[in-house]
């Protein structure tokens, strides 16, 4: 399984239920990434994408304590309810928030994350894969800048345990 996030340079995720920064070319990698896949996200996360709504062009797995009905989407209520639907799918990510990405955190072996060179107020934080020996910098492309931002895409792997 994969999870994609964008990071800031505290490895910060996001405040208040949102991207307090955000970077156009992230967003149309996440998109490329992502496309006729599935993705697992929390209700909370979902209600912070245009209209409150799923994405377009994939499997949309949310999960949920609620007891609800997504128009578009599978919603799910457990780990091994959203492990089971998204084995159904030839690739699947793992899209947030910050209490999904603990939860599936262990049944990952490939982070796409993008790294932003700012930190802006976090109160949420994806887990630092830099300071983790279990996982490795496997990709990274060049940095770029964005009005005065630099970021980089990188891809870790989780390191295989003999």
């Amino acid at each position: 399984m994969q999870a994609i996030v964008a990071v800031y340079s505290d490895w910060g995720i996001g405040a208040k239920g949102t991207q307090p920064l955000v970077i156009p070319a992230d967003r149309r990698r996440f998109r490329a990434l992502t496309d006729g896949a599935a993705v697992i996200v929390g209700r909370k996360t979902l209600e912070d994408f245009p209209g409150g709504r799923p994405l377009k062009n994939r499997h949309n797995i949310v999960i949920t304590r609620q007891d609800i009905t997504v128009e578009g989407a599978e919603v799910v209520h457990t780990t091994d309810q959203a492990v089971k639907a998204a084995e159904r799918h030839d690739a699947c990510f793992v899209i947030g928030g910050d209490s999904v990405f603990r939860q599936f955190f262990p049944y990952l072996d490939t982070v796409h994350v993008t790294k932003i060179a700012a930190a802006p107020h976090s109160d949420v934080f994806f887990h630092d894969l830099d300071a983790d020996p279990d996982w490795v910098c496997a990709e990274a492309e060049p940095e770029q800048e964005h009005d005065g931002v630099i970021y980089q895409f990188c891809v870790y792997k989780k390191v295989k345990q003999a």
